[in-house]
């Protein structure tokens, strides 16, 4: 990989439908606000359930966003994705009637697709036969319908793949983008993650892998990194960015939000849904990441952790960062966006991004919100209390999947 010529790759649109804001503008003001997205679930009845709460979108109209009838034909995991894609165009003044449509592409990844569209076929199926099964149930459930549905909206015939590495989807899928346009394959690229489900089998799902939160405090629930956390909370969403080659955002003299400059991913090869316990394969895709960008340790200002408020993950990813940082560990500022709008799985990798991309834009990292009492096992400093000002230059974004799926992106503050 050394000896080809990568092209250098910025940042120039972001769209984003979250639990604390349905466009970027609302959900950043929700973010510097600390606004916590968590609450009791609405979208079915929770009575026979251990857990309460999640972190729903709020106030989405999906025909407001988009073609009525094209939106007919989607699930929510697809809407928001198409919503936020058609942000992140708009966001980056791009008119994809002057660019050669085989050089735009869209890698948008989804953990699991829709769940409820499985749940409702398989229902209609004991209810009222086979045959009266939904034509659409396919196109409506597969989780590649978020970056097929981006594609067929904006016209974008490039490279068009989703990935699947549960909660990392939507890193490795912003990670495969920057491959795309570093060696040619693309010039501009849509990416990042959506995901929806919020329903019985997703929540019962998760509980029954005592995952999840059983917490009845909103503010209480999603804890990261504190002594008293149970679980993380389920939440949905989207974040998709426009990736574009430096010299085609110059060339139409596009803004440039910042510039991504490392990309790391590994695999655990230990355990289903357990990261190892050292913290090893999560270091080496920071380690990685760090060396594409040809960034030491002590230059990392901030690292937006996965931080999901299980047990496990966040013990385990505090020895990463110290095993990929050493000394320099104990001056970089860490926290967890999942503490505000729960944890999106596929979606919450290209969330998290885009509050990188933010953060480095406003000199601005988010409070932790929730967490008090941190573990002593967790020995960071994770924005607890308050939220930190300071002038970024290089923020690592982490992101760790089921199965042992590691991936973490470097953004660097673009100077030219």
């Amino acid at each position: 990989m050394e000896s080809v010529l990568k092209r250098r790759v910025v940042v120039t649109g972001l769209g984003a439908v979250t639990p604390i804001g349905n466009t970027v503008p609302e959900f950043w003001d929700g973010i510097k606000a600390g606004r916590v997205g968590i609450a009791e679930i609405t979208q079915f009845d929770t009575a026979d359930y251990k857990v309460k709460l999640a972190a729903e979108v709020k106030g989405f109209t999906a025909k407001e966003r988009m073609d009525f009838k094209a939106a007919k034909r989607m699930e929510p995991f697809a809407q928001y994705a198409v919503a936020a894609a058609k942000e992140a165009c708009e966001d980056a003044g791009l008119d994809i009637s002057k660019e050669d449509p085989y050089r735009v592409g869209v890698i948008v990844g989804s953990g699991i697709g829709s769940l409820r569209e499985t749940e409702r076929e398989y229902e209609r199926i004991q209810e009222k036969g086979p045959a009266r099964v939904n034509p659409l149930m396919v196109p409506l459930m597969i989780s590649n319908m978020a970056a097929g549905n981006i594609s067929i909206q904006l016209g974008l015939k490039g490279k068009c793949t989703n990935v699947v590495t549960a909660c990392a989807s939507g890193t490795h899928s912003i990670g495969d983008a920057l491959r795309a346009i570093q060696y040619g394959d693309a010039d501009v690229m849509f990416a990042g993650g959506a995901e929806s489900c919020i329903c019985p089998l997703g929540v019962a799902g998760f509980t029954s892998l005592t995952a999840l939160s059983t917490a009845t405090d909103p503010l209480r629930a999603s804890i990261p990194f504190d002594e008293d956390r149970d679980g993380f909370v389920l939440g949905e969403g989207a974040g998709v960015v426009v990736l574009e080659g430096l010299e085609h955002a110059q060339a139409r003299g596009a803004r440039i939000y910042a510039e991504l400059a490392g990309y790391g991913a590994t695999g655990d090869a230990y355990h289903i849904t357990s990261p190892a316990e050292d913290g090893s394969g999560a270091a080496k895709a920071m380690e990685l990441a760090m060396k594409e960008a040809k960034v030491t340790p002590d230059q990392v200002d901030h690292i937006n952790a996965h931080g999901t408020g299980t047990h496990h993950n966040d013990l385990f990813e505090t020895k990463a960062i110290r095993l990929a940082l050493g000394e320099a560990a104990d001056h970089v500022v860490v926290n967890s966006t999942k503490s505000m709008i729960g944890h999106l799985l596929g979606a919450a990798g290209g969330v998290e991004f885009i509050t990188c991309v933010k953060a480095i834009q406003d000199g601005f990292i988010h409070q932790t919100m929730g967490t008090e009492n941190v573990d002593a096992e967790c020995d960071l400093d994770y924005a607890v209390g308050a939220p930190v000002k300071k002038d970024l230059n290089y923020v690592l974004t982490n992101s760790l999947g089921f199965g042992g799926h590691n991936a973490t992106l470097l953004l660097k503050k673009y100077t030219g």
